[in-house]
């Protein structure tokens, strides 16, 4: 039996409550911790910043973000050895922040500024919904995945929709108004139609001619009409997951020991992405 088919037992499993349940005592004060540290590696990259604050205090911020540095490729590291299937843990939303929020530091060290990226560690606050056991907020997050995934293929169509509508209205701009008012290409065109479709309007190119007004003026009206397609479709599966959702009793923040999944039922005794048992 390979390591990854065997259960997790002794220090490993004892290591897994740790630093992936928040259901004990050390489990909770480990994510507590590591939530403070996040916010303070957070503020020192913050902080650096701002001009005056790195001239006075910048080798200090950035040994400081070093010891956090540190800190996390030892925190992702056990977590890689306390689950019985590390790969899938690696590859899963949780573990690829967690590669992330150290690699910008390493990169640091090859490209200038790399480091400013350690701002994704933000991302590892969403664990603060599972420490202070805030289950029907994971709730609330799974149905909204499952509305966003069922809308991707309607959203996909949308957008293909869009860029035609783009392409095309940015080739006859570029063909009535020409070089002399800023539309000197194409992708130019293509820039302010969707500027234009949008409603954002930067106002750096602009149409000067009666003609290209005029089709602005078409643009704009279709604009409005197209904002509101995908926040229609996004609600209707919001809609349709919540009804999905009041069918189930809630979901655990109990954490998978063999590949870390989370949002599994309040009564699931095995994982369903593994069939690990919980």
């Amino acid at each position: 039996m390979s390591s990854e088919e065997r259960p997790l037992s002794g220090a490993r499993l004892r290591l897994h409550e740790i630093v992936f349940e928040a259901d004990t005592r050390a489990g909770r004060l480990f994510d507590v911790a590591l939530i403070f540290m996040i916010l303070a590696s957070i503020l020192a990259v913050m902080l650096e910043s701002v001009g005056w604050i790195q001239a006075r205090y910048g080798a200090w911020l950035r040994t400081v973000e070093w010891v956090f540095t540190v800190a996390f490729s030892v925190e992702y590291g056990l977590r890689l050895y306390s689950v019985r299937q590390p790969r899938r843990y690696a590859t899963s939303f949780f573990g690829i922040v967690d590669l992330l929020a150290v690699l910008p530091s390493y990169l640091s060290l090859f490209f200038a500024g790399a480091h400013t990226l350690l701002l994704i560690r933000g991302l590892r606050l969403l664990r603060i919904f599972r420490v202070l056991k805030l289950a029907h907020y994971l709730g609330e997050a799974d149905e909204l995945l499952l509305a966003l995934r069922a809308s991707r293929p309607k959203i996909t169509v949308f957008l293909m929709t869009v860029t035609t509508v783009a392409s095309i209205v940015g080739a006859l701009m570029y063909l009535i108004e020409g070089e002399e008012t800023g539309f000197d290409s194409i992708p130019a065109g293509m820039y302010w139609a969707i500027v234009t479709m949008t409603t954002v309007g930067f106002g750096d190119i602009a149409p000067q001619s009666a003609m290209g007004r005029l089709l602005a003026t078409a643009l704009m009206l279709l604009g409005y009409g197209i904002i509101a397609i995908p926040t229609g479709v996004v609600t209707s599966e919001i809609v349709r997951a919540g009804f999905e959702r009041a069918r189930r009793q809630g979901i655990s923040t109990q954490a998978c020991p063999g590949c870390s999944a989370e949002g599994h039922d309040l009564d699931a005794r095995h994982c369903k992405y593994c069939g690990e048992r919980l």
